[in-house]
């Protein structure tokens, strides 16, 4: 069997590379030369565990390739998924821009019955825009191929996507025919072998889906920080509450770890999207509203905390900032909670030195030299006035505090993700500031 994956994103090349891997011959197409060269030399565009070994191997074997042509790419293909971004247009609603220029082009090539399947996040009704697309591209050729649409919503998460695609939890597919829904289980059968489970449904429905899963994730994260505000301003420890209702089935521990805010590729793009949906259709999603409102007030917290120790006196001192991606095991740094935070400090005249095991190069390329780099954790510590975990990274959990007492002009932390307890840090001389660990 053989496939197109036309982006290749975060999505299209984890998608693409894993169908590799169970056995299909996979193209994947972009128009940016310069990524394909690399991709052709085994150079992934994204750090994701796995996945560069994953790509060589595939290539090696002759499963795997990739090219900046649709046109030579799309011949004897079966199925074509559209994994193009979808980025907020200025109103915070889906740009389909990108989707509808490739089903355009899947019209204007194609020579024989696909399926073709939106892989983006998109909202519900592309799926009928796509159709539109490509058959009035056929329509201009002259031609009456048959073609299905199929919606296949990705959910993947950052740092764990690999797997993640290789045993989902489940897979969403939304079908308008049967021999769409045929060739999606043909397509999907290694994964129906392992019983992994497959959910056949309309278009609409799968499109919403994806959707409704980022924005009840979100919705969790928001609760729980403005939930760990409360708990500060009470005297409540957020932690022991957080263990307390998660030790309940029906809330569980997923997702109720207060931090400095939700970021990354897809909680904060699809969040707006849903809500712009809402408003399309004149049913306003309140919750989802507040949900934006808690996370942009919560990625501000931890620079609160740091002007009320510092008396608001920032000029001149100097903070170590460890974690810049959104979340662990990613370089992703879109919406990253430590963008607002370097900012801010920055904006107060503090000088800031960061730190991050693999997103150092993707700081370079979007704040430049505005801040110091460092080799290793521990020189960013070198005379700073405080140290401030924004990403809760492995290596930070358990450090040498005896090297960064000595390092360290004042042994202050602010603790962003809760990985040290502040008693352990009170009984080491450092002033610790957690998120909701009580006044």
């Amino acid at each position: 069997m053989k496939i197109t994956i036309v982006g290749t994103g975060y999505v299209g090349l984890v998608t693409g590379t894993c169908f590799a891997e169970t056995g299909i011959t996979v193209t994947c197409v972009d128009k940016d030369r310069g990524k394909i060269e690399k991709l052709q030399n085994g150079i992934a565009p994204i750090y994701e565990p796995g996945l560069d070994d994953m790509i060589k191997r595939n290539v090696a074997k002759n499963r795997l390739s990739f090219s900046t042509s649709l046109k030579e790419s799309i011949p004897g293909s079966e199925v074509v998924f559209i994994a193009v971004g979808t980025p907020p247009d200025e109103d915070g609603s889906a740009d389909l821009t990108h989707v509808i220029d490739v089903a355009g082009e899947i019209g204007a090539h194609m020579n024989n019955y696909l399926v073709v399947v939106t892989k983006s996040t998109v909202p519900v009704g592309t799926a009928n825009k796509v159709k539109s697309a490509i058959r009035a591209a056929l329509d201009k050729r002259g031609l009456s191929l048959a073609f299905d649409v199929a919606s296949n919503p990705e959910f993947l998460k950052e740092g764990n996507a690999v797997e993640d695609f290789l045993k989902p939890d489940r897979i969403v597919i939304g079908v308008e025919s049967e021999n769409g829904e045929k060739m999606m289980r043909r397509l999907y059968k290694p994964f129906l072998l392992n019983n992994h489970p497959i959910l056949f449904m309309d278009m609409a429905s799968a499109e919403m889906t994806k959707y409704v899963a980022n924005a009840m994730l979100a919705t969790k994260i928001s609760f729980m920080n403005d939930i760990a505000n409360l708990c500060e301003i009470v005297g409540a420890d957020v932690c022991a509450v957080r263990n307390g209702i998660g030790s309940d089935p029906r809330i569980g521990h997923a997702f109720i770890y207060p931090g400095a805010g939700y970021g990354g590729s897809c909680f904060p793009k699809d969040v707006k999207a849903l809500v712009m949906t809402a408003e399309a259709n004149n049913h306003p999603l309140e919750i989802l509203k507040a949900v934006e409102n808690v996370n942009n007030r919560q990625k501000a917290v931890l620079f609160k905390k740091i002007l009320r120790h510092f008396n608001k006196q920032l000029a001149g001192k100097t903070f170590t900032v460890w974690g810049l991606s959104f979340k662990p095991n990613t370089d992703d740094m879109r919406e990253a909670p430590s963008l607002a935070l370097i900012e801010s400090l920055l904006k107060a005249g503090a000088r800031v030195a960061v730190y991050d095991p693999v997103a150092m190069n993707e700081c370079r390329r979007i704040i430049g030299k505005a801040v110091e780099y460092a080799k290793d954790q521990y020189e960013a510590l070198s005379g700073a006035d405080a140290l401030i975990v924004v990403t809760e990274w492995n290596e930070f959990r358990v450090p040498n505090f005896g090297l960064m007492e000595k390092l360290m002009k004042n042994k202050v932390i602010f603790d962003g993700r809760n990985i040290y307890e502040p008693a352990e840090m009170k009984d080491m001389g450092f002033a610790h500031y957690g998120i909701g660990r009580g006044k």
